[in-house]
């Protein structure tokens, strides 16, 4: 079984992707939103929270785990790993290298979280960048609710959106790259704030790529299993996922948001 965890809902965004390569897996997604959000929290408070999860994520059954957080990964991935060492966990990494190489204008921007942006592996990977690439930030304010209360659309969402991505605009950024993973669940609204010629890079893909070579070297997938699982890549969501859902609050935001994915 795959655990998937995210400070709410918007780790679906990650387990969508996951799904579709991997479409006859059985599956628990954790939903941490009764502390949502994770962004203005302390390292020591999401440890905590990620401790607690990863119990019950394993007393439940899973044998891999999925931090569908950039937030929580920044901040206790590392601590995981060194308590649970027989336990393989995939975190989230913002796509900056990849959107350094695919800018045509130089500058690429980065919306995030304000614990992503301070972790250390952003920053590392931000010192990784080629020097002529110019990397600008901007904390997507209010992002997080909005998915939450299930809001995608409308005059609220597009002035939220357009608060934190216009100033990255300004600076010249072609490539905007999604740091959170709630934020893909409102990129329609941001293209349309941003307009034609301006890409966004969602990292979701490539985590369910890693969780893939992950199983695959640890015995939980099989090498002829995997060659199958990317073939899927560009293929449809499967339409009912053995997925069980679990909530530290509200479940309703929850069966919400999967139900829109998984019509």
């Amino acid at each position: 079984m795959i655990g998937v965890f995210d400070s709410g809902e918007g780790g679906l965004s990650v387990l969508k992707e996951i799904t579709r390569l991997l479409p006859t897996e059985k599956y628990i997604y954790y939903s941490d939103n009764a502390y949502c959000p994770y962004g203005e929290k302390t390292p020591e408070f999401i440890q905590n929270r990620t401790r607690a999860i990863t119990d019950t994520l394993l007393e439940k059954g899973a044998d891999i785990i999925v931090v569908a957080c950039n937030t929580a990964t920044a901040a206790a991935i590392s601590v995981l790993r060194a308590e649970y060492p027989s336990v393989k966990f995939i975190g989230m990494e913002p796509a900056v290298k990849p959107a350094a190489l695919g800018t045509v204008s130089g500058t690429i921007g980065v919306l995030a979280t304000a614990g992503t942006l301070k972790g250390s592996k952003y920053l590392k990977t931000k010192e990784s960048v080629d020097d002529h690439v110019n990397v600008v930030e901007h904390v997507g304010r209010g992002f997080v609710e909005l998915v939450e209360e299930g809001k995608f659309s409308g005059p609220e969402v597009e002035s939220v959106v357009s608060a934190s991505l216009k100033p990255l605009l300004e600076t010249g950024a072609d490539i905007i790259v999604l740091g959170c993973t709630h934020y893909p669940f409102l990129v329609d609204a941001m293209k349309d704030v941003a307009g034609p010629g301006i890409k966004f890079i969602d990292p979701a893909p490539a985590v369910a790529r890693q969780l893939v070579h992950v199983m695959a070297e640890t015995g939980l997938l099989t090498a002829a299993g995997a060659e199958e699982a990317f073939s899927r890549a560009d293929g449809d969501l499967p339409e009912s996922p053995d997925v069980q859902l679990v909530s530290s609050g509200d479940m309703t935001p929850l069966t919400r948001l999967y139900g829109l994915i998984y019509k």
